[in-house]
């Protein structure tokens, strides 16, 4: 292309200055005719280029799951719930059977303080306080138990949803899927959806399957 430029620009410059295309001649004999001039070269046509398709946008699947409603359909989130509550319960009872010792026990000390020398009312009190002490530790045992137990069995849920997820996003195409509460922004190339039918019911046929 650099090359038919340089001819056509040499070409025209030759065409601009026809005194000196002359003198560069001889003079033509008396009684002769002069030569025919040679013709003008034809400047060749400009390539046309060839227009580029553009290019087509890709669209991004992106998939969001609901984890609140995974631990309220699947059978194993039910699973879950119950276990959690029975665990609970079980605590509870325990708890309420402490409180009952320590009401009885402060109601007969409040029967006896009449009765009792300022020194045994001091050591009657700091024996109470002892056992308040025993049972606000013993609460905190239970709950410690529970958080534990809860946290286990959340992670389980969690653990299982993922692999759930990660299969269903292999097999259909999906570029990522997330936690549906964390989206604040779907742009018009990403074709966002809803995967957590599908996941409820792949979970809960694998733990058929167990």
């Amino acid at each position: 292309m650099i090359t038919r430029l340089k001819t056509l620009l040499v070409a025209a410059l030759v065409a601009s200055l026809p005194g000196l295309a002359a003198a560069s001649d001889p003079a033509p004999a008396a009684g002769t005719k002069p030569a025919a001039a040679a013709p003008a070269p034809i400047a060749p046509a400009p390539e046309k280029k060839t227009s580029e398709a553009a290019p087509l946008r890709q669209t991004t699947k992106l998939g969001t799951v609901d984890l609140a409603r995974v631990g309220d359909e699947t059978e194993q989130g039910k699973a879950v719930q119950a276990k959690l509550q029975a665990k609970k319960d079980k605590l509870q009872t325990r708890v309420d059977g402490k409180r009952k010792q320590l009401d009885k026990l402060r109601a007969g000390i409040q029967a006896k303080l009449p009765s009792l020398s300022p020194a045994q009312r001091a050591a009657r009190e700091k024996e109470f306080q002892k056992k308040v002490e025993e049972f606000q530790k013993f609460g905190r045992q239970l709950e410690e138990e529970l958080s534990s137990l809860q946290e286990k069995e959340t992670k389980a849920l969690y653990d299982e949803t993922e692999r759930a997820a990660a299969a269903y996003g292999k097999a259909n195409g999906f570029a990522i899927i997330i936690i549906k509460k964390q989206i604040l922004f779907v742009g018009s190339d990403v074709d966002a959806q809803d995967v957590t039918d599908a996941l409820i019911k792949a979970m809960d046929e694998a733990a058929k399957k167990k």
